[in-house]
């Protein structure tokens, strides 16, 4: 698995861009022979992880610290679908929402065309040990 960062034009300029390589395993294909929509929120997870840890951010140490990191909105738009072998890359752009909530832009894109399969926003925060919202300074920071 191939983790890569390249800079690409937006409405908001030229903004880094995170990417993860992936492989569509049969067992992830449902019975019409096409990745289950399910699954999508693993890609989308796992490449979540990775950025975070690309940024010296650990999930897993967080969560020791009485720092949870949990999804409160998660809006998918699927474009077209995955097959079992489908190469493809999942991307993830770090965008600031409010002073509670961080979001991930990301995108599945199939490798051997180029081809947008899924358009999503994650959105999350974090809970302190006392139940409370709050943004991380290490996450405030990626901007």
């Amino acid at each position: 698995m191939c983790t890569a960062y390249k800079r690409v034009n937006s409405k908001k300029g030229k903004v880094r861009v995170f990417s993860v390589d992936f492989k569509v395993r049969d067992y992830e294909c449902d019975m019409q022979g096409i990745v289950n929509n399910g699954v999508y929120f693993n890609y989308l997870e796992h490449a979540r992880h990775e950025f975070l840890h690309s940024k010296g951010i650990d999930f897993a140490e967080l969560a020791r610290q009485q720092v949870n990191l949990v999804v409160v909105r998660s809006e998918m738009d699927y474009k077209a679908p995955l097959t079992s072998g489908d190469e493809f890359v999942v991307t993830v752009v770090y965008e600031p929402i409010s002073k509670l909530r961080f979001g991930f832009r990301q995108q599945v894109i199939r490798s051997h065309d180029q081809k947008v399969m899924l358009d999503a926003l994650v959105i999350g925060t974090a809970i302190n040990g006392r139940g409370r919202p709050f943004v991380p300074e290490a996450l405030r920071l990626l901007n």
